[in-house]
């Protein structure tokens, strides 16, 4: 290819990335200062202030890693796990199999608690594997699932962790700005998202968070962290904020301007407004698929508003589907992954993404591609059903 690259323009309902706001696209594009600009040292400071509105912490140790939420969550491994841990690792989908995958590269033992893809983390079974492995120093779960849809109870994870005198690893990279992620209040120890999802940003950014426990774990480490990079001891003289800072890696200058401008968006709609919007926007669909003759994967108490999972009806196929609604109306939604791939769909509603608009031409489309494929569905209903559930809202 030797033309410039020109890319269609889509609406991304799938687990992410999720619609970037014009207004972010916006900052992406401001001219690019060093590193150590005194400018761009202001910015870093304004930075970490609201991702601890965002994270509703006060941990000083809150900053984004110049890398995609993979980076964030080996970030946390890498730093608080060492060679010959027991970690009790939570799997009810896909990411706590990359929370495993962590431990072991750490030279740790995972223990595993595992229950079904499309339920909630089983806290009985949490707290029966901590009587059974005393010496286990850490529990990493998922607060939501993206494979699945599925909400965890972090609060109550984080607490029978503290109880057991465990630190906490806590996946948010789709809760973040969608649900409620209270850092503070959970007690968790660190903390890792991603910002190409309710934060509408785009990307290749984890903002993370570490309390003073975790911090304090890091400081007393006998073993070399296995990645420079990812090195909190080393990325603290960068970030920490206080006297001057040391060079440590050359940041995405670009893409920290539009995370700032993210941020700034959810702090002025403010973290209640935005999980409000997330949740009515939610329901719409769901009446919508509904009233068309769909069946929703997670039952309604486990929900994520910013991620639906949706049941594959008999004799559809998925990828022809899926295809249809990219080429016919430049709609991405997802499919399920592993155990559930050719079985669900998952349909984001994620930050700038959530909107009724958004909902109307899902519906829609939906409606007229399964339509195509001889499934039966009950035409003409999911509009009047979603805009029902809007109106009761309003």
């Amino acid at each position: 290819m030797t033309d410039s690259f020109y890319p269609p323009l889509r609406t991304l309902m799938g687990p992410g990335p999720s619609d970037v706001s014009p207004r972010v696209l916006g900052a992406l594009s401001r001219p690019t200062i060093g590193h150590l600009d005194p400018h761009f040292l202001a910015l870093m400071d304004s930075i970490k202030a609201l991702l601890q509105y965002a994270f509703q912490t006060d941990n000083a140790l809150t900053l984004p890693i110049s890398a995609p939420g993979s980076a964030g969550m080996e970030a946390c491994f890498v730093n608080l796990v060492s060679p010959g841990d027991k970690v009790i690792v939570c799997q009810n989908g896909v990411f706590g199999g990359r929370m495993k995958e962590n431990v072991e590269r750490c030279g740790a033992t995972a223990v595993m608690v595992e229950d079904a893809w499309g339920d909630a983390v089983n806290t009985d079974k949490v707290t029966a594997t901590f009587k059974t492995h005393p010496d286990a120093t850490l529990l990493a779960f998922v607060h939501a699932e993206t494979s699945t849809g599925v909400r965890s109870d972090a609060a109550a994870l984080c607490a029978i962790a503290a109880e057991h005198g465990a630190l906490t690893i806590v996946d948010t990279v789709t809760s973040l700005a969608g649900i409620e992620v209270c850092v503070d209040a959970w007690g968790a120890d660190a903390v890792y998202s991603g910002t190409q999802k309710c934060l509408s940003c785009v990307p290749g950014i984890a903002p993370v968070t570490f309390s003073d426990r975790a911090v304090e774990r890091i400081m007393q480490r006998q073993h070399k962290v296995q990645s420079w990079f990812l090195d909190m001891q080393l990325v603290m003289g960068y970030w920490g904020g206080e006297g001057k800072r040391a060079y440590h890696h050359t940041a995405p200058i670009n893409a920290l301007y539009a995370l700032h401008e993210s941020l700034l968006m959810l702090r002025e709609e403010g973290l209640e407004a935005a999980h409000a919007r997330h949740l009515r926007n939610h329901r719409a669909l769901v009446a919508g698929l509904e009233a068309m003759g769909l069946s929703m994967a997670v039952p309604a108490k486990h929900r994520l508003p910013q991620l639906n999972s949706v049941i594959i009806p008999e004799g559809v196929d998925d990828a022809v589907l899926r295809n249809a609604l990219l080429s016919e109306f430049d709609l991405e939604i997802g499919g399920g992954l592993g155990a559930l791939a050719g079985k669900t769909w998952r349909i984001g509603l994620m930050g700038f993404a959530s909107n009724p608009r958004n909902v109307a031409l899902c519906l829609q489309a939906l409606e007229a591609t399964l339509a195509q494929q001889g499934a039966s569905v009950l035409r003409g209903k999911a509009l009047p059903a979603a805009q029902a559930e809007l109106d009761t809202a309003a």
